[in-house]
Protein backbone atom coordinates (compact mmCIF):
# COMPACT_ATOMS: atom_id res chain seq x y z
CA UNK A 1 0.00 0.00 0.00
CA UNK A 2 3.03 2.29 -0.10
CA UNK A 3 3.02 4.68 -3.09
CA UNK A 4 6.82 4.76 -3.21
CA UNK A 5 6.90 0.95 -3.36
CA UNK A 6 4.25 1.05 -6.11
CA UNK A 7 6.44 3.46 -8.04
CA UNK A 8 9.42 1.13 -7.61
CA UNK A 9 7.73 -1.81 -9.32
CA UNK A 10 9.30 -1.13 -12.75
CA UNK A 11 12.82 -1.38 -11.33
CA UNK A 12 11.97 -4.36 -9.13
CA UNK A 13 10.32 -6.25 -11.98
CA UNK A 14 13.35 -5.69 -14.20
CA UNK A 15 15.69 -6.70 -11.39
CA UNK A 16 13.75 -9.91 -10.71
CA UNK A 17 13.95 -10.78 -14.41
CA UNK A 18 17.68 -10.05 -14.58
CA UNK A 19 18.34 -12.21 -11.49
CA UNK A 20 15.90 -15.03 -12.29
CA UNK A 21 17.30 -18.39 -11.21
CA UNK A 22 20.33 -16.78 -9.57
CA UNK A 23 18.97 -15.51 -6.27
CA UNK A 24 16.26 -16.15 -3.70
CA UNK A 25 13.88 -13.21 -3.49
CA UNK A 26 11.88 -12.78 -0.29
CA UNK A 27 9.36 -10.07 0.48
CA UNK A 28 8.72 -8.86 4.01
CA UNK A 29 5.33 -7.26 4.63
CA UNK A 30 6.15 -4.32 6.87
CA UNK A 31 2.53 -3.30 7.69
CA UNK A 32 2.34 0.34 6.66
CA UNK A 33 -1.15 0.85 8.18
CA UNK A 34 -1.19 -1.01 11.47
CA UNK A 35 -4.13 -2.08 13.64
CA UNK A 36 -2.62 -0.09 16.48
CA UNK A 37 -2.84 3.21 14.59
CA UNK A 38 -5.40 5.66 15.95
CA UNK A 39 -8.36 6.35 13.63
CA UNK A 40 -8.40 9.75 11.94
CA UNK A 41 -10.69 12.29 13.64
CA UNK A 42 -11.81 13.50 10.18
CA UNK A 43 -11.65 10.65 7.61
CA UNK A 44 -12.69 12.92 4.75
CA UNK A 45 -9.89 15.39 5.43
CA UNK A 46 -7.41 12.54 5.91
CA UNK A 47 -8.40 11.03 2.56
CA UNK A 48 -8.03 14.37 0.77
CA UNK A 49 -4.60 14.92 2.32
CA UNK A 50 -3.42 11.40 1.50
CA UNK A 51 -4.71 11.59 -2.07
CA UNK A 52 -2.63 14.73 -2.53
CA UNK A 53 0.37 12.98 -1.00
CA UNK A 54 0.02 10.07 -3.43
CA UNK A 55 -0.40 12.49 -6.34
CA UNK A 56 2.87 14.24 -5.46
CA UNK A 57 4.72 10.94 -5.23
CA UNK A 58 3.33 9.72 -8.53
CA UNK A 59 4.54 12.95 -10.14
CA UNK A 60 8.06 11.77 -9.26
CA UNK A 61 7.67 8.08 -10.10
CA UNK A 62 5.23 8.46 -13.04
CA UNK A 63 3.29 5.50 -11.63
CA UNK A 64 -0.50 5.51 -12.10
CA UNK A 65 -2.75 6.80 -9.36
CA UNK A 66 -6.46 6.40 -8.89
CA UNK A 67 -8.60 9.18 -10.31
CA UNK A 68 -10.38 9.18 -6.96
CA UNK A 69 -9.29 7.63 -3.67
CA UNK A 70 -12.34 6.57 -1.67
CA UNK A 71 -10.52 6.38 1.67
CA UNK A 72 -7.20 5.79 3.37
CA UNK A 73 -6.76 2.08 4.03
CA UNK A 74 -8.04 1.04 7.44
CA UNK A 75 -5.16 -1.42 7.74
CA UNK A 76 -2.48 -3.38 5.88
CA UNK A 77 -3.08 -6.71 7.63
CA UNK A 78 -5.78 -8.23 5.37
CA UNK A 79 -3.91 -7.60 2.12
CA UNK A 80 -0.59 -8.67 3.66
CA UNK A 81 -2.10 -11.92 4.90
CA UNK A 82 -3.64 -12.64 1.50
CA UNK A 83 -0.38 -11.79 -0.28
CA UNK A 84 1.56 -14.02 2.11
CA UNK A 85 -0.95 -16.83 1.67
CA UNK A 86 -0.68 -16.56 -2.12
CA UNK A 87 3.02 -17.39 -1.91
CA UNK A 88 2.02 -20.91 -0.84
CA UNK A 89 0.58 -21.39 -4.35
CA UNK A 90 3.77 -20.58 -6.24
CA UNK A 91 5.69 -17.56 -7.47
CA UNK A 92 3.54 -16.80 -10.52
CA UNK A 93 0.29 -16.86 -8.55
CA UNK A 94 1.81 -14.79 -5.74
CA UNK A 95 3.05 -12.11 -8.14
CA UNK A 96 -0.34 -11.74 -9.80
CA UNK A 97 -2.17 -11.63 -6.44
CA UNK A 98 0.16 -8.99 -5.02
CA UNK A 99 -0.19 -6.91 -8.15
CA UNK A 100 -3.98 -7.01 -7.96
CA UNK A 101 -3.84 -5.97 -4.30
CA UNK A 102 -1.64 -3.00 -5.12
CA UNK A 103 -3.93 -1.98 -7.94
CA UNK A 104 -6.91 -1.77 -5.59
CA UNK A 105 -5.26 1.29 -4.06
CA UNK A 106 -3.47 2.92 -6.98
CA UNK A 107 -5.83 2.09 -9.86
CA UNK A 108 -9.25 1.47 -8.32
CA UNK A 109 -8.92 3.84 -5.37
CA UNK A 110 -10.63 1.20 -3.19
CA UNK A 111 -7.96 -0.23 -0.84
CA UNK A 112 -8.28 -3.95 -0.13
CA UNK A 113 -8.33 -3.41 3.62
CA UNK A 114 -10.68 -6.28 4.51
CA UNK A 115 -10.35 -9.98 3.82
CA UNK A 116 -13.41 -9.93 1.56
CA UNK A 117 -12.10 -6.99 -0.46
CA UNK A 118 -8.69 -8.63 -0.82
CA UNK A 119 -10.28 -11.88 -1.96
CA UNK A 120 -12.49 -10.07 -4.49
CA UNK A 121 -9.44 -8.34 -5.95
CA UNK A 122 -7.85 -11.71 -6.74
CA UNK A 123 -10.79 -13.03 -8.78
CA UNK A 124 -9.63 -14.69 -11.98
CA UNK A 125 -5.90 -14.76 -11.22
CA UNK A 126 -4.55 -17.61 -13.38
CA UNK A 127 -3.85 -20.80 -11.44
CA UNK A 128 -5.24 -19.45 -8.16
CA UNK A 129 -7.22 -21.71 -5.83
CA UNK A 130 -9.44 -19.12 -4.08
CA UNK A 131 -10.75 -21.50 -1.41
CA UNK A 132 -7.22 -22.41 -0.39
CA UNK A 133 -6.19 -18.75 -0.47
CA UNK A 134 -8.96 -17.74 1.94
CA UNK A 135 -8.18 -20.67 4.24
CA UNK A 136 -4.43 -20.02 4.24
CA UNK A 137 -4.91 -16.27 4.81
CA UNK A 138 -6.79 -17.10 8.02
CA UNK A 139 -4.27 -19.70 9.18
CA UNK A 140 -1.99 -19.34 12.22
CA UNK A 141 1.07 -20.09 10.08
CA UNK A 142 0.52 -17.19 7.69
CA UNK A 143 -0.37 -14.86 10.55
CA UNK A 144 2.88 -15.76 12.31
CA UNK A 145 4.83 -15.24 9.10
CA UNK A 146 3.43 -11.71 8.61
CA UNK A 147 3.99 -10.92 12.29
CA UNK A 148 7.62 -11.95 11.81
CA UNK A 149 7.84 -9.72 8.73
CA UNK A 150 6.48 -6.78 10.69
CA UNK A 151 9.02 -7.37 13.46
CA UNK A 152 11.89 -7.73 10.98
CA UNK A 153 10.93 -4.42 9.36
CA UNK A 154 11.38 -2.81 12.78
CA UNK A 155 14.97 -4.04 13.11
CA UNK A 156 16.63 -2.01 10.35
CA UNK A 157 20.32 -2.35 9.56
CA UNK A 158 22.40 0.62 10.78
CA UNK A 159 23.08 1.95 7.28
CA UNK A 160 19.48 3.06 6.73
CA UNK A 161 19.23 5.06 9.96
CA UNK A 162 20.98 7.97 8.26
CA UNK A 163 20.44 7.20 4.57
CA UNK A 164 21.12 10.12 2.24
CA UNK A 165 20.78 10.39 -1.52
CA UNK A 166 19.56 12.70 -4.26
CA UNK A 167 16.29 10.76 -4.45
CA UNK A 168 13.10 12.59 -3.43
CA UNK A 169 12.63 9.61 -1.12
CA UNK A 170 16.09 8.60 0.14
CA UNK A 171 14.63 5.93 2.44
CA UNK A 172 15.92 6.99 5.85
CA UNK A 173 14.42 4.67 8.49
CA UNK A 174 11.18 5.91 10.06
CA UNK A 175 10.64 6.42 13.77
CA UNK A 176 7.84 4.29 15.21
CA UNK A 177 5.32 4.98 17.93
CA UNK A 178 7.12 2.38 20.07
CA UNK A 179 10.23 4.54 20.11
CA UNK A 180 12.19 2.47 17.61
CA UNK A 181 12.67 2.51 13.84
CA UNK A 182 11.39 0.64 10.82
CA UNK A 183 12.60 0.44 7.26
CA UNK A 184 11.24 3.08 4.93
CA UNK A 185 9.29 1.49 2.10
CA UNK A 186 10.56 0.16 -0.11
CA UNK A 187 13.97 -1.00 1.05
CA UNK A 188 15.91 -3.71 -0.73
CA UNK A 189 18.44 -5.72 1.27
CA UNK A 190 20.90 -7.75 -0.79
CA UNK A 191 22.69 -10.54 1.06
CA UNK A 192 25.57 -12.71 -0.12
CA UNK A 193 28.35 -14.68 1.51
CA UNK A 194 30.59 -11.64 1.06
CA UNK A 195 28.28 -9.28 2.94
CA UNK A 196 25.16 -7.21 2.32
CA UNK A 197 24.01 -3.97 0.76
CA UNK A 198 20.97 -1.93 1.73
CA UNK A 199 19.28 0.19 -0.94
CA UNK A 200 16.50 2.18 0.73
CA UNK A 201 13.85 4.44 -0.73
CA UNK A 202 12.95 5.16 -4.33
CA UNK A 203 15.92 4.52 -6.60
CA UNK A 204 16.46 4.02 -10.34
CA UNK A 205 17.14 0.54 -11.68
CA UNK A 206 20.80 1.46 -12.17
CA UNK A 207 21.27 1.91 -8.41
CA UNK A 208 20.05 -1.64 -7.75
CA UNK A 209 22.12 -3.05 -10.60
CA UNK A 210 25.25 -1.31 -9.31
CA UNK A 211 24.71 -2.70 -5.80
CA UNK A 212 24.24 -6.23 -7.16
CA UNK A 213 27.36 -5.93 -9.31
CA UNK A 214 29.38 -4.61 -6.37
CA UNK A 215 28.30 -7.51 -4.17
CA UNK A 216 28.29 -10.27 -6.82
CA UNK A 217 30.11 -9.18 -9.99
CA UNK A 218 28.70 -10.67 -13.18
CA UNK A 219 25.51 -11.98 -11.58
CA UNK A 220 23.08 -9.85 -13.57
CA UNK A 221 21.71 -11.31 -16.79
CA UNK A 222 22.20 -9.02 -19.78
CA UNK A 223 19.81 -10.78 -22.15
CA UNK A 224 17.69 -8.78 -24.58
CA UNK A 225 14.50 -7.16 -23.25
CA UNK A 226 11.12 -8.72 -23.95
CA UNK A 227 8.97 -7.74 -26.87
CA UNK A 228 5.86 -5.71 -25.95
CA UNK A 229 3.61 -8.75 -26.49
CA UNK A 230 5.87 -10.98 -24.39
CA UNK A 231 6.06 -8.46 -21.55
CA UNK A 232 2.31 -7.95 -21.40
CA UNK A 233 1.67 -11.70 -21.48
CA UNK A 234 4.20 -12.35 -18.72
CA UNK A 235 3.05 -9.64 -16.34
CA UNK A 236 -0.65 -9.24 -17.14
CA UNK A 237 -0.61 -5.50 -16.47
CA UNK A 238 2.00 -2.84 -17.18
CA UNK A 239 2.25 0.81 -16.23
CA UNK A 240 3.81 3.30 -18.62
CA UNK A 241 7.15 3.30 -16.70
CA UNK A 242 7.12 -0.51 -16.68
CA UNK A 243 6.49 -0.94 -20.37
CA UNK A 244 9.36 1.44 -21.17
CA UNK A 245 11.74 -0.40 -18.82
CA UNK A 246 10.67 -3.99 -19.49
CA UNK A 247 9.78 -4.05 -23.20
CA UNK A 248 11.37 -2.94 -26.45
CA UNK A 249 9.44 -2.38 -29.66
CA UNK A 250 6.32 -0.75 -31.04
CA UNK A 251 3.65 -0.12 -28.45
CA UNK A 252 0.91 -1.15 -27.84
CA UNK A 253 0.98 -4.81 -28.84
CA UNK A 254 -2.12 -6.27 -30.51
CA UNK A 255 -5.01 -6.77 -28.10
CA UNK A 256 -3.59 -4.58 -25.31
CA UNK A 257 -6.38 -2.99 -23.28
CA UNK A 258 -5.74 0.53 -21.92
CA UNK A 259 -7.32 1.31 -18.57
CA UNK A 260 -7.55 4.97 -17.65
CA UNK A 261 -6.24 6.19 -14.29
CA UNK A 262 -5.75 9.62 -12.80
CA UNK A 263 -2.53 10.22 -14.74
CA UNK A 264 -2.18 7.85 -17.68
CA UNK A 265 -3.08 4.33 -18.75
CA UNK A 266 -2.54 0.97 -17.17
CA UNK A 267 -2.10 -1.60 -19.95
CA UNK A 268 -3.81 -4.97 -19.54
CA UNK A 269 -3.36 -8.21 -21.42
CA UNK A 270 -6.77 -9.20 -22.84
CA UNK A 271 -6.92 -12.24 -20.55
CA UNK A 272 -6.21 -10.03 -17.54
CA UNK A 273 -8.78 -7.49 -18.69
CA UNK A 274 -11.45 -10.21 -18.80
CA UNK A 275 -11.31 -10.66 -15.01
CA UNK A 276 -9.76 -7.42 -13.74
CA UNK A 277 -11.93 -5.70 -11.10
CA UNK A 278 -11.43 -2.30 -12.73
CA UNK A 279 -13.06 -3.37 -15.99
CA UNK A 280 -16.84 -2.99 -16.48
CA UNK A 281 -17.14 -6.77 -16.94
CA UNK A 282 -14.97 -7.58 -13.93
CA UNK A 283 -16.09 -8.05 -10.32
CA UNK A 284 -16.45 -5.11 -8.00
CA UNK A 285 -13.46 -4.59 -5.74
CA UNK A 286 -15.59 -3.25 -2.93
CA UNK A 287 -16.18 -5.57 0.04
Amino acid sequence: MCPWAWGSEPAFRRLRTALAGRVRWRRAYAILFDDEDDPAPDPTAETAYYAGYVERICAHTQAPRAARLSRVAAGSWPSSLVAGAAELQGVDVAERVLRRLRETVFVLGEPADTLDAAMTATHGVPGLDPDRLRSDAASPDVLERVRADRAEARRPVPEVLSARSASPHPGTAKETSEGGYRYALPTLLLRASSGYRAIPGWQPYEAYAAAVDELCPGLLDSSAPLSPAEALERYGSLTEPERHLLAEGAWPPPGAVPLGTGNGPLWLHPDEASTHPAMPTGPSAAP
